[in-house]
């Protein structure tokens, strides 16, 4: 049974909690970005504030083995100085048993990175490039049933379980997923969880309406999945980026060398059908910013977006798209943010995503409520400064398109259940 942070009594117990600490780090492992840190902090010190001690472990980057370069002992200073406590740190995330038993109230505990470890993710490594479907069906069998152990250890540690990680939260990995089930009746989101699962239900269940989604970014095949399921659900789609040009040429427009991908034109023109069908504004750009290479000093012009010349290839959202989506925007009382309209990494072809995340943060000022998420989305409000000027940046970018897809999330259904 499902509890809740603001109403469970922490006082004397221990919380082992899920937390996404997954930082970009620089080439001498110092944070150049910590907001995931500062994003859990409200859990972490609703436990000690509450009398209990916390437990946290968390997963660093993709290693498939022990690697120094991928030790949390990297974040732990700074978790510290967040957190206001100073921090312990347990070598081993399966032999931590000492160190969680002797934790006193309102001390906290960071385990080492998880995915040190195959049972985390339940997949097994090292398997030989030609092995056998035999083989690789008995590695994967055996990873799983090691992965009852490594589970079984991290809920041997708390009291109670809170997940905080919803940034993985689309995994059904061992500290997201499965250990929930050794706290039948201590089991709870943290406020992140919280504030993400309500923000995803303002955009897909309870929107004021028009509800207006906007999905950029390079490749439709990323989203397909996201567009299938929000045309049926909002009343106004704008696409753009590079996923735009299939749409254009789907409509027998002419791109250039602009992104595309003709496998995907079928799927393109169904969804433009169904929008058609169903009364959706289906907006895609009707100028671009093309150049005469993939750089950011290559010559530039504006044309037509049904109209790329041969050798051009499209960069940005023109003046003209942009106009005419500002007006959606404005108009609209929900919106959903997710991909950039350019290539914005570029100076010269960020105008398009910076022009967007203005348009967003008007509409929220003026009451509209505001969702930007997905990484690159994400990335690009907080480096334009208007992470604080919409109603929720969401910290998850996997998590966050399999939600809107509307699949049920493995990690949010272990707490529910």
């Amino acid at each position: 049974m499902q509890k809740f942070i603001d109403s469970y009594d922490f006082t004397g117990k221990k919380a082992i909690v899920r937390v996404d600490f997954n930082v970009p780090l620089n080439e001498n492992f110092e944070i150049t970005d910590d907001t995931r840190i500062r994003r859990a902090m409200p859990t972490l010190k609703r436990v000690l504030e509450c009398g209990g001690s916390v437990i946290i472990m968390s997963h660093l980057g993709r290693p498939k083995k022990v690697d120094p370069k991928f030790s949390l002992k990297h974040i732990l200073g700074r978790v510290s100085e967040c957190l206001g406590v100073p921090v312990q740190f347990a070598e081993d995330c399966q032999k931590a048993d000492a160190q969680a038993a002797a934790l006193k109230p309102g001390e906290a505990l960071l385990l080492e990175n998880l995915r040190y470890y195959a049972e985390e993710e339940g997949k097994p490594r090292g398997l030989a490039e030609d092995a056998s479907e035999e083989e690789k069906k008995a590695a994967k069998a055996a990873v799983k049933e090691s992965q009852k152990a490594f589970v079984a250890k991290l809920a041997s540690y708390a009291d109670c379980y809170i997940n905080d990680a919803f940034g993985t939260a689309h995994r059904a990995h061992g500290s997201t997923a499965l250990i929930a089930k050794y706290f039948p009746n201590d089991k709870m989101f943290g406020y992140l969880m919280e504030g993400e699962i309500k923000a995803i239900d303002n955009v897909l269940k309870n929107a004021e309406r028009p509800l207006t989604a906007i999905i950029g970014g390079s490749k439709v095949s990323s989203k397909l999945a996201v567009l299938e399921n929000l045309v049926g659900k909002v009343d106004n789609l704008i696409i753009g980026g590079g996923m735009g040009y299939t749409f254009i040429k789907a409509e027998g427009g002419k791109i250039g060398l602009s992104l595309h991908e003709d496998d995907l034109i079928p799927q393109a023109q169904e969804i433009m059908r169904i929008a058609r069908e169903r009364g959706v504004n289906l907006s895609l750009s009707v100028q671009t910013r093309v150049a005469n290479d993939f750089s950011n000093d290559a010559e530039t012009k504006l044309v037509p977006s049904h109209e790329i010349p041969d050798g051009w290839e499209g960069m940005d959202a023109g003046p003209e798209s942009l106009a005419k989506w500002r007006k959606i925007i404005l108009a609209s009382k929900t919106i959903l943010w997710n991909g950039p309209v350019g290539v914005f990494e570029m100076p010269s072809f960020a105008k398009g995503t910076l022009q967007i995340a203005e348009d967003l943060a008007e509409a929220t000022a003026n009451g509209a409520y505001t969702l930007v998420g997905g990484g690159d989305s994400v990335a690009a409000v907080t480096q334009m400064g208007f992470a604080d000027k919409v109603s929720y940046v969401s910290t998850g970018g996997g998590a966050m398109l399999e939600a809107i897809e509307g699949k049920e999330l493995p990690g949010v259904a272990a707490i529910r259940e």
